[in-house]
């Protein structure tokens, strides 16, 4: 038998830039980041609801790339939501076009839209030509503070949340704050939820601006919610490129703190039930069992709902309690996150404002304890309320 073991170390830039009105002539960033690159083609596929609340933004798009030295092979418009995550129509009907407009490994994939939108444009980005520069332009609060700046992509399977997907570095990500304004008032609130977890999970200083700052984030204030995305997005970013782990080969996933509930809450409820509001549910349920359990110190938990009360955001969803044979579909939940990984069960739980640690054990009575009384707190306080 002969053996050989070689070490492959690949090195990845994280472009990530924070700006506004990305594709004013006047503005050198998108041009910057292209010149690095040195490609000469690019396509533009943008999410039907920004194009129509940015009716130039095509034109203006091919007309910066065009000054740019650089052939704008088609800018295309498709629906987005989570619905493009259902199946694999987007992902097939993005790579067709990168095959007929000659995209290449050299050229650019520009996606504007929402992180489902980007989950599906960046897989097939991936998976073409076993992937092409991706340069992504979040739109949503949810998408520039947390997904937009991380390198997964991918679309449901199985009715499981991202079963099909892959870890791709997107060339650059380009987070205009100028999108960010045009956004419904619920797609803004909702999104500072990703803000509170990588706060809870990774910087107490964070939290506390966050609870300082609550009242001016509800209203959605422009300067506190632009302060609140960046310093969001700058922390996940952080742990992905340095927390020694950025494509998930081990069993812990700290940015995922609440999502075991949360991704399964949106399977319950056939996606009705949207990702932000699914994880400030989770967020809710997970940092309620870390204090009973005695993981976290006393009061984390009351800490933790009072923000997301202040900030509107929800504690429970009717759906957390649908059974399935006489069980609680959402415990099914935990299996499933320790499967999507392997390995052994590891959930991230608080011992403090911005202190964690992994537990491999999760007390399933203890979970349906602290689900009866989130059902309570939120039917009996009336500003923990949330209609869907």
């Amino acid at each position: 038998m002969s053996r050989h073991d070689f070490q492959i170390q690949p090195s990845f830039k994280h472009r990530v830039v924070f700006t506004r009105a990305a594709f004013s002539s006047e503005n050198p960033a998108l041009a910057e980041i292209l010149a690095e690159g040195g490609g000469r083609r690019a396509i533009v596929i943008i999410e039907k609801s920004v194009a129509t609340a940015w009716p130039s933004l095509a034109e203006n798009a091919a007309t910066y790339l065009k000054t740019c030295g650089v052939d704008c092979r088609g800018a295309e418009i498709f629906s987005g939501g989570e619905t493009v995550k259902a199946d694999e129509m987007l992902v097939r009907e993005i790579c067709a076009l990168i095959h007929d407009g000659h995209i290449d490994r050299h050229s650019y994939l520009l996606a504007i839209g929402g992180g489902a939108f980007l989950d599906a444009v960046g897989f097939a980005a991936a998976i073409a030509h076993r992937g092409v520069r991706l340069i992504r332009f979040p739109t949503t609060t949810l998408s520039q503070d947390d997904s937009g700046v991380g390198v997964k992509c991918g679309i449901n399977g199985f009715g499981k949340k991202n079963w099909f997907g892959s870890f791709a570095v997107p060339f650059a990500v380009i987070n205009d704050f100028a999108f960010l304004h045009t956004q419904d008032e619920e797609t803004r609130r909702s999104g500072l939820i990703e803000a509170v977890k990588v706060a809870l999970v990774k910087d107490a200083g964070f939290f506390r601006w966050i609870e300082e700052n609550s009242a001016a984030l509800a209203a959605l204030e422009p300067d506190a919610l632009e302060q609140c995305v960046e310093r969001s997005a700058f922390l996940h970013a952080r742990h992905i490129a340095t927390g020694g782990d950025p494509f998930e080969t081990g069993s812990s996933r700290p940015l995922d703190f609440g999502h075991w509930a949360a991704h399964k809450l949106e399977a319950i409820s056939g996606c009705t039930v949207p990702h932000a509001k699914a994880v400030a549910v989770g967020i809710a349920l997970d940092s309620l069992y870390a204090e009973k359990a005695g993981i976290a110190a006393a009061g984390l938990a009351t800490r933790v709902h009072n923000l997301l009360c202040r900030l509107g955001l929800p504690l429970w969803h009717e759906q957390m309690a649908a059974r399935s044979g006489g069980e609680l579909q959402i415990l099914e939940g935990i299996d499933e996150f320790r499967e999507h990984l392997g390995g052994d069960l590891t959930i991230l739980m608080p011992e403090d404002i911005g202190r964690c640690r992994d537990v491999h054990e999760i007390d399933s009575a203890l979970i349906v304890t602290c689900l009866k009384m989130l059902s309570t707190l939120s039917g009996n306080a009336a500003e923990c309320r949330n209609t869907y």
